[in-house]
């Protein structure tokens, strides 16, 4: 889109920028002054005409007068010389046609003043004609300027169009986006879900126990899902702890047979099974034929439980070498109440920790759908403000294909 307007008047070019800043009322107000000075021009010329004319007439009157004085005094001399000759009524006569020739004169000196008050009338006339141009010059010049500004506003206007179809377009694709996003977050497979709690769990062992040796079992290959070696701050090997991911909605017969198998498999000292759903009999951690059963949520107490028995175990096994009965009471410690209870209080603990977690969790997805809400307030009324100038434009307005329903065939 260009930015020249062409004048329709004089058929000058120029920008709609220039205008605005100031450059335009420039020109037009040299161009005023221009024609000013040739009208002035014009009225001086036809004024010095006029007091010629006027300067002609007064001398034509002076000689005149000079003439007539000149016969006057003539027409005295000859009288003197026929006084004695021409009788009273020779005088009377003189005297009759020298007031016939004063009345001439009257009539001549009304005649030119008579001219003088038609010259000044018309001397008002070009000055009123003067004001009157200079007026419409100036009208001339508003309505200009104001046709330009008309233009410049109808342009701002088209941008405005074009920000709001581009505003509305983005809006569109990011809801599609987000539909999109929800979609896949809620129909993603379940052994996506199971591998986003496997991988969830190898980067808790990772960031709770730095130290630790935390081993991925490849795909396919025989084992379980994550093997953790526990180091001691004195770099000793102190065991090995299996841990199985499952994610589904029903708990597996042969889970926990599987489990001890791959526990064989390892070497492994204790096995772990993470589970989101529990085994008949049970709600929340515990043992079952050797295995240890929990949530992704209580994972985190129970390793930290386990692992630290496996230290301690450690530590007895080196103080106290080839003492079996040592073992026994460690392992009847470990299957004994007192364990379980001390493991519930530290689950506890985490699951407080995690309620408030999800406390927070649950306040930013409150503010998440406020801020979704007011997306589509801000939609609906782009939608309602692009249809109120529409029905007020009608066919001069192009359509947003983001506010229209899409073609469909009836047919399907």
């Amino acid at each position: 889109m260009t930015n020249q307007i062409k004048c329709p008047n004089c058929g000058h070019n120029f920008d709609v920028e220039e205008a605005l800043s100031g450059k335009l009322e420039a020109h037009f107000k040299a161009e005023y002054e221009q024609k000013t000075a040739e009208q002035a021009e014009k009225f001086n010329a036809e004024k010095r005409k006029l007091d010629e004319q006027k300067e002609q007439l007064q001398s034509q009157k002076e000689k005149q007068d000079e003439l007539l004085k000149a016969e006057l005094a003539k027409q005295i001399e000859l009288e003197k010389q026929k006084i004695e000759k021409v009788a009273q009524e020779s005088v009377e006569a003189k005297m009759a046609a020298l007031q016939e020739e004063n009345e001439k004169r009257k009539a001549e000196n009304k005649f030119l003043k008579e001219k003088e008050v038609a010259l000044l009338r018309k001397e008002v006339e070009l000055k009123e004609k003067q004001e009157d141009l200079n007026l419409a010059m100036q009208k001339e010049l508003l309505e200009r300027q104001k046709e330009i500004e008309e233009k410049a506003r109808a342009k701002e206007r088209e941008n405005f169009e074009l920000e709001k179809v581009k505003l509305l377009k983005q809006i569109e694709d990011n809801k599609k986006l987000a539909e999109e996003m929800k979609r896949k977050a809620e129909q993603g497979s379940m052994q996506l879900q199971g591998e986003v709690q496997e991988l969830a769990l190898e980067e808790l062992l990772r960031q709770n126990y730095p130290f630790d040796k935390i081993d991925e079992v490849p795909k396919g290959a025989r084992g379980a899902d994550s093997i953790q070696t526990v180091i001691n701050p004195a770099q000793q090997v102190c065991g090995t702890i299996v841990y199985e991911s499952k994610r589904t909605k029903n708990f597996g017969g042969d889970w926990i047979d599987k489990l001890k198998q791959d526990q064989v498999l390892c070497k492994a000292d204790i096995a772990v099974l993470v589970t989101q759903t529990f085994p008949t009999g049970m709600d929340r951690f515990g043992e079952r034929d050797g295995v240890w059963i929990c949530s992704f949520r209580e994972v985190k107490s129970l390793s930290f439980v386990l692992r630290e028995m496996l230290i301690k175990t450690n530590s007895v096994k080196q103080a106290q070498e080839n003492k079996g009965d040592k073992m026994e009471l460690l392992y009847s410690y470990l299957t004994s109440t007192e364990f379980v209870q001390n493991i519930e209080r530290i689950v506890e603990n985490y699951d407080n920790m995690l309620g408030q977690l999800n406390q927070e969790k649950k306040a930013m997805h409150k503010i998440w759908a406020q801020r979704e809400k007011q997306i589509w307030v801000v939609q609906e009324n782009i939608a309602s403000l692009f249809g109120s100038i529409k029905g007020i434009a009608g066919n001069a307005l192009g359509t947003a294909n983001v506010l229209e329903l899409p073609d469909t065939d009836i047919g399907e």
